[in-house]
């Protein structure tokens, strides 16, 4: 067994996905240089940003679209010098199970005049809600910026929105709609293939996560040039980190006497790699991997009351399929000839009729000089996200042929089912802290980036014991004032 000596300020991150490697970033950025951080991840970097070689190219397979408002991610990319990848424009229809219900067209008007003719102002109506909401949320980034934290997930969506966000966490995205004055008509034809592509869910999820998802309708999207896991590498790096290839198995808690004399707290990080067991002593600790059933096997000892391994809830199963074939026109319902056939994301209501969530034309993760997609009558990349792994029948079903297959399977995001138990603290222990507890609000790269924001800001103002800039109540009006 190897140890260390503990030295001031010594931390740990366990994960280096989107949320672990921001985390070290802001880290860095609270503490100075004078800080040792150390991040621990058994595989690749990135974590459910992952990408996929097939034939040339690399293709995303995780985490693949950021809004234009996720204002931490575009900082990233800033910082780090890493271009956004170029637009290829798409377009969307969706899927019933037997044929294609609507088809977006290369008219902006033709579109809205459909939308408006079948389900009245409700498109309108619902970016407008959208948006309100996201108008509230935006505010965390105020608040970050001032210093302020959170200690629970409670206290940061309260201070966004209010009451209305803890309702919204509280009551299903249906509910919520129908409630607004929505109709059932348009939450099935539209609202909910919306859901199925991004969380594999339905409209009985959470109102939260369901707006979060409702709001990458009609938004200019983008992407990281490369592969999006490309931001976690960078953020490593930025942060001057020491990576440590290994898997956390437990965390305990020691208490040692301190120079002044009085008893100090520290962790015991117990972890496994390529060259055995070892374990190294940290004042401060982020978990930034999910505390969840089949998520993670940490387990914590020492600690009084005792901490769970597994919080409540469970993470939801998507299978991400590449396929690199001939699609199969008649799967969709079309008689058209398929080199007239220009849509490059099929969403699926949710029906008995369909076996997949989502089917979507992939472009590489670089996009060459002079790069056009192709039409649906050549062989290319689709991407199908389905709740079981497809069977050969099924596929035979989908394409005329194909000459590779990749699967991947992804416990993504969690599984929301509302009212909402009390979401997972930030707040394990002392100096331990929970990243990931911000995902039962909704997941997505830039939630995880704002919850390691706030992780690092509460860690430094509660080691430095500054209580006035966590969970202060009225920040946007006192912050208004003072601007």
């Amino acid at each position: 067994m190897a140890d260390c000596d503990v030295v001031a300020l010594f931390k740990a991150i366990v994960g280096a996905g989107i949320g672990g490697t921001a985390a070290a970033f802001y880290m860095r950025q609270e503490f100075g240089a004078g800080v040792k951080i150390d991040v621990f991840e058994p595989a690749d970097i990135g974590g459910r940003l992952a990408t996929v070689k097939m034939g040339d190219y690399e293709y995303e397979t995780g985490g693949s679209v950021i809004h234009p408002l996720n204002l931490h991610m575009k900082h990233f990319v800033e910082k780090l010098g890493i271009p956004p990848r170029k637009n290829v424009p798409s377009k969307m229809a969706i899927f019933d199970g037997k044929e294609l219900t609507f088809e977006e067209s290369d008219w902006f008007i033709v579109n809205f005049l459909r939308m408006l003719w079948r389900y009245g102002f409700n498109f309108l109506r619902m970016q407008m809600w959208v948006e309100s909401v996201l108008d509230k949320f935006m505010r965390i980034y105020q608040y970050q910026q001032y210093g302020y934290s959170f200690s629970s997930v409670e206290r940061l969506l309260h201070a966004t929105g209010g009451d209305d966000f803890l309702t919204l966490m509280n009551q299903t995205l249906e509910e919520t709609m129908m409630g607004e004055g929505f109709s059932q008509i348009f939450l099935n034809d539209i609202v909910a293939p919306i859901i199925r592509v991004d969380f594999g869910q339905s409209v009985r999820i959470n109102g939260f996560v369901g707006a979060v998802s409702l709001a990458g309708v009609g938004s200019d999207l983008w992407a990281v040039d490369g592969g999006n896991r490309k931001v976690c590498s960078g953020l490593l790096y930025h942060s001057k980190s020491e990576l440590i290839p290994a898997k956390v198995t437990s965390i305990s808690v020691k208490v040692r006497p301190s120079k002044t004399g009085t008893a100090a707290s520290f962790y015991e990080v117990n972890y496994v790699g390529d060259s055995g067991s070892a374990h190294s002593l940290y004042d401060i600790v982020v978990v930034a991997t999910p505390l969840h059933q089949g998520k993670s096997d940490i387990t914590f000892s020492g600690f009084s009351p005792p901490l769970p391994s597994h919080y409540p809830g469970h993470y939801h199963q998507t299978i991400s399929t590449l396929v690199h074939g001939l699609l199969n026109m008649s799967y969709l319902g079309t008689t058209g000839p398929a080199s007239d056939f220009t849509v490059s994301d099929v969403l699926t209501m949710d029906s008995k009729g369909s076996f997949i969530n989502s089917l979507s034309s992939l472009d590489p993760v670089h996009i060459p000089q002079g790069y056009k997609r192709p039409p649906a009558s050549q062989t290319k990349v689709w991407k199908v996200f389905s709740q079981q792994p497809l069977s050969q029948e099924q596929l035979q079903h989908m394409f005329l042929s194909w000459d590779s297959v990749s699967e991947t399977k992804w416990l993504a995001y969690p599984s929301y089912h509302p009212p909402h138990r009390k979401t997972p603290p930030f707040i394990l222990h002392n100096q331990l802290y929970y990243l990931n507890a911000i995902e039962w609000v909704a997941s997505a790269m830039e939630m995880s980036a704002i919850s390691a924001r706030n992780v690092a800001l509460l860690a430094h103002h509660r080691w430095h014991q500054q209580v006035g800039k966590i969970d202060q109540e009225d920040l946007h009006t006192r912050l208004r004032g003072e601007l």
